[in-house]
């Protein structure tokens, strides 16, 4: 995997960017349906383009991954509209053109599933069980650990290759 574009390098956009994209293509939702939209977005553009969407790290959640930086902008909040990430810098026209592709391939695969069957999806996939495991975490226990690179692209990499092949 290339070492992608690093933060406070070349303007690249951040997860509230990401948040607000999906938001105003998707309308409102749960927080925790936007955290693993925003979750699958940057795994599988890490996957497709060996790079980082953003530069936000997912930590392994008892419901899966939660990128913190956007939790703060939501803690308390069932739903979660464009505006509140808005007011807090999100801009969805910070995507270039494939940020906005890769965002738009897996709302088209991800975005009519519910917040509980997206949960779910990541308590199944190596990238957070591994972070769960490192953090020797119990299944309601609280974890700050945070998910690594390597592992979601090896996982999304290897999930994209045999979508590819079959």
């Amino acid at each position: 995997m290339a070492a992608g574009r690093l933060s406070g390098g070349t303007g690249m956009a951040n997860v509230l960017d990401v948040a607000a994209y999906i938001l105003r293509a998707k309308g409102p939702m749960t927080a925790m349906k936007l955290q693993k939209l925003c979750y699958y977005a940057y795994s599988h553009h890490l996957a497709w383009e060996e790079e980082q969407l953003f530069p936000e790290r997912f930590e392994a959640w008892a419901n899966g991954p939660v990128c913190r930086e956007l939790y703060e902008i939501h803690r308390g909040r069932l739903q979660i509209r464009l505006g509140q990430v808005q007011q807090h810098g999100g801009k969805a026209s910070a995507l270039n053109a494939g940020e906005r592709e890769s965002v738009d391939l897996v709302l088209e695969a991800y975005g009519d599933l519910s917040a509980h069957q997206l949960s779910e999806m990541t308590h199944a996939e190596a990238p957070w069980v591994k972070a769960r495991e490192r953090a020797g975490a119990e299944p309601l226990d609280r974890s700050r650990e945070r998910l690594l690179d390597a592992e979601i692209f090896e996982f999304f990499d290897a999930l994209t290759s045999s979508d590819a092949e079959g």
